[in-house]
């Protein structure tokens, strides 16, 4: 199971890595923050239960948090998002659709 572990392990680093690479390619906030969740979900996910096997006493409680992170991490990084446009950071000039601009229309926001 050792092997099997730092595998997983290796995984989740390799998507935290390239999570940085997107982050630092990337034009605007949007796509920045898009590139980061992903990468840190599945980083993080991969990370904490290829420790998990590698400890047989944590894999539960590691199960749990990697749970957690999978539902919280999303949800947070789309809060950072919807705030990110409320208060007016800009798409980048490439950027060919704002589908948020219907929303405004129709909210009244």
């Amino acid at each position: 199971m050792g092997i099997v572990g730092m595998i997983i392990t290796g995984i989740g680093v390799l998507f935290l890595l390239l999570g940085n690479f997107g982050i630092l390619r990337l034009p605007d906030v949007y796509n920045r923050i898009q590139a980061g969740t992903k990468c840190t979900t599945f980083g993080a996910f991969f990370t904490i239960v290829g420790i998990g096997i590698l400890e047989p006493n944590w894999f539960w409680k590691c199960l749990l948090i990697a749970a957690f992170v999978l539902i919280t991490n999303p949800i947070s990084s789309h809060a950072i998002a919807r705030a990110s446009k409320i208060i007016g950071v800009l798409l980048c000039d490439k950027s060919v659709i704002d589908k948020t601009e219907e929303f405004k229309n129709e909210k009244g926001v």
